[in-house]
């Protein structure tokens, strides 16, 4: 019994039969025309059949592919109908991390306009670590964070797409010594303890981050402080312990403290839109479409000269 195809490639597959432009499909399809391509050839792969004559001029349907269009369209559109259906039965459940973050926030605004027959909840699992175990349960649907920070067996089942290169932040007490200053320099943290979520079995992908950007600028790493749940909990150990917090531009403020951009370089923090794999949903498809055009809008994947980042994750970032 052959092997069913895969509904994504035969979109690609209609999208670029419509556009006879792959760099014009890609833009319909909210996909990078790599990802594009690639999906074209490996449904040619399956289907043993070329479907497309390309040139550097033109591209245009086979015979083959001339046949295929109207059993593509019929796929597709028996997909829409029963998505339409189920879809409407429950709604998609999306984890922004932490209230306040923007990120995650922003994209959510924008799928909710982008599919307005759409429900979309917003949940808060505070950690992608903790909340990929949902997702590969069924309890949430999406979440955002630093995928190559997950552990292989939970990244094996779960789908990402690139959504921004967060530059990263310093919490302050308002009069700690840094505090004055506009933007720190990374150079300037030398011989300060910064808490970034050790002992959090929920944030083990943030603290990883952090440990790397610290290696070798004689930076420590804050011990495991008792897990604080809820806001109010959370300033007053920081409050008593006293240490910056490693954090990102937009984290919302903290009372009695300043929020400080880190430079030379500049960190950045690599967030991606996150799914269990095979999730079959309409309001999916406008969570990805949200991440995509509120990131060309915002530049938000233009890593700067001086960014910092490490290089397993940006092959990750690269190979979604």
């Amino acid at each position: 019994m052959p092997a069913p195809v895969d509904p994504r490639l035969l979109r690609a597959f209609v999208t670029v039969a419509e556009e006879l432009h792959f760099t014009r499909a890609a833009a319909r399809l909210y996909v990078a025309q790599q990802a594009l391509s690639r999906d074209v050839r490996r449904l040619e792969r399956e289907l043993g059949s070329e479907l497309f004559v390309r040139t550097t001029r033109q591209v245009t349907l086979t015979a083959d592919g001339e046949r295929l269009l109207p059993y593509a369209r019929a796929v597709l559109q028996a997909q829409d109908d029963l998505l339409a259906a189920a879809g409407q039965a429950r709604p998609l459940l999306v984890d922004l991390n932490s209230p306040g973050l923007e990120t995650p926030r922003r994209v959510l605004h924008r799928a909710r306009e982008l599919v307005p027959g759409q429900e979309l909840m917003a949940r808060y699992e505070s950690g992608l670590t903790g909340a990929a175990g949902e997702l590969l349960a069924g309890r949430l649907d999406a979440s955002f964070g630093r995928f190559a920070g997950l552990a292989p067996a939970l990244r094996a089942g779960l789908g990402h797409q690139p959504v921004r290169y967060e530059p990263m932040a310093v919490v302050l007490p308002e009069d700690h010594r840094l505090a004055p200053l506009p933007e720190v320099p990374l150079a300037a943290l030398a011989g300060e303890t910064v808490y970034a979520g050790a002992g959090n079995p929920r944030t083990p992908e943030w603290t990883g981050l952090a440990r790397q950007l610290f290696e070798g600028r004689g930076i420590v790493l804050a011990p495991p402080a008792p897990l604080a749940v809820g806001e109010e909990e959370f300033q007053r150990i920081m409050a008593r312990t006293r240490h910056p917090i490693l954090a990102v531009v937009d984290f919302p403020p903290l009372p009695s403290t300043v929020l400080r951009p880190l430079v030379d370089p500049v960190p950045l923090s690599p967030v991606s839109l996150v799914w269990r794999k095979g999730l079959i949903h309409p309001a999916l498809d406008g969570l990805r479409r949200a991440a995509a055009v509120v990131g060309a809008e915002e530049g938000w994947l233009r890593k700067p000269e001086e960014g910092w980042i490490p290089a397993s994750d940006s092959v990750v970032m690269a190979s979604s």
